[in-house]
């Protein structure tokens, strides 16, 4: 408490309490967190074909991306041709339920993603895709 002038005490202080303002920001800053959705990319930004005929999956969890100079991107790493089987079986015991989905850029070679898809398959995995944009 502060005395004033006359020698008696002030009942307002001038100072604010910003613990309850703190407690709220670190609440919602939690509830942030909690709720967002976190999308799974494949590393590379693919422009990949139009199709007129497609369909959504869900579950996907393998996610290959083929770039325009045919570089094959899993997980945000590049990956060599020979490699990709590996990594895809490695990938596919940590999730058995889950799929292979090659973005294929429209300039990249047919040799390149039908070697992905040949990997893939020959990697135990069955349900191979390719993603395409809506026309």
């Amino acid at each position: 408490m502060r005395r004033n002038k006359r020698g008696g005490t002030e009942d307002n202080p001038s100072e604010i309490d910003l613990t309850p303002m703190l407690d709220v920001v670190f609440i919602m800053l939690i509830f942030f967190i909690v709720t967002a959705s976190f999308i799974k990319e494949a590393g590379v930004e693919v422009n990949r074909p139009d199709a007129s005929t497609s369909s959504k999956k869900e579950n996907v969890n393998i996610l290959i991306a083929v770039t325009a100079t045919n570089e094959i991107w899993i997980d945000k790493r590049r990956v060599d041709k020979r490699a990709v089987r590996s990594v895809v079986e490695r990938m596919h015991a940590e999730n058995p339920k889950g799929a292979v989905v090659i973005q294929a850029d429209k300039a990249s070679n047919t040799e390149t993603v039908t070697a992905v898809i040949d990997a893939s398959r020959s990697a135990g995995v069955y349900d191979v895709s390719l993603a395409t944009e809506d026309s």
